[in-house]
């Protein structure tokens, strides 16, 4: 696998998502390119484009990274003990987007290469990503299209891809200690060997390709509906749940921050506001309470 190739990739992906989201934003996205420095245990280099205080994002990054290591940490062997201190190279594309305006949801979006470098053999390379949506407030629409997006993406690489990696970001992206969905779901995947290092690197491109088809048509049709404090306390309140996912289960909080990496961008994926109550629940028969039984709980979308 030609890391030079896949690296490429990834920055022409981050540029193009950056434009499509500038062409709807007024505030420019701020660009920050970094390297570690020398003598450092993680070297590696990589750019952080953010907008904070926008006209659309409250706030909302995309960011690149190519990284090296001495060793593997704890989130990356746990399903490969045999790869325990191994040196590693992993790059990537992360985004997270927080709307100001609560009718348009919340989006993640990661897709990324691992390759662990195991002496006197050919690296061991596999991929990983997905995308999912956070809406605050749910629309049938938004869902149908968001799911059958990432259907269409992976159809090429066989039946079994979607309903499998749909299930997986189904229970990856779930709250155990609230028995409760982040929010709808997409896709997920990880430690994806089973195609080979160039037809896994076809998957993870589709993947990353298919983001501003399946998020751009939502963003546009709901960035300019009306709405008030009601909808923007609930906004706060929901994500107080994102932020929780983020610090307490995410895979890719943990590795960013075991293996020594840059804080300021693996913690971008929060928000700049959240709010938590105590033992607050919707009012029966609310759009608040529609998200809860109509949303979260995972359906088949293209049905």
């Amino acid at each position: 696998m030609d890391t030079l190739i896949v690296r490429q990739y990834l920055l022409g992906l981050q540029e193009r998502i950056i434009d499509s989201v500038q062409s709807l934003e007024t505030k420019p996205f701020l660009r920050d390119a970094w390297t570690r420095p020398p003598g450092e245990k993680l070297q590696g280099d990589g750019v952080s484009r953010l907008v904070e205080g926008g006209s659309l994002m409250e706030r909302g990054g995309c960011n690149f990274s190519h990284v090296k290591g001495p060793h593997l940490p704890a989130s990356a062997t746990h399903d490969r003990p045999e790869l325990s201190g191994v040196p590693f190279e992993a790059m990537g594309v992360s985004l997270v987007f927080h709307p100001c305006n609560p009718y348009v949801p919340t989006v993640h979006m990661n897709v990324r290469m691992m390759a662990a470098h195991v002496a006197n053999q050919a690296p061991v390379v596999w991929f990983g990503g997905g995308m999912d949506l956070t809406p605050y407030y749910g629309f049938e629409e938004d869902a149908r299209h968001f799911h059958q997006v990432n259907q269409q993406a992976l159809q090429p690489f066989g039946q079994d891809k979607h309903p499998r990696f749909k299930k997986w970001c189904d229970d990856y992206f779930f709250l155990k200690h609230r028995n409760e969905a982040r929010g709808i779901g997409g896709v997920f995947f990880d430690d994806l060997t089973e195609l080979g290092s160039e037809r896994g690197f076809e998957l993870m491109k589709a993947v990353g390709d298919a983001f501003t088809v399946a998020y751009l048509p939502i963003l546009s049709r709901r960035k300019d509906l009306p709405y008030d404090q009601r909808a923007r306390d609930f906004q706060l309140y929901r994500r107080g749940r994102y932020v929780e996912f983020n610090l307490v289960f995410d895979r890719g909080t943990l590795f960013g921050l075991q293996s020594g990496g840059r804080t300021e961008s693996i913690l971008m994926s929060m928000p700049p506001l959240a709010a938590w109550r105590y033992d607050w629940h919707p009012e029966p028969g609310s759009p608040e309470a529609q998200l809860y039984t109509d949303f979260l709980p995972p359906r088949d979308w293209l049905a």
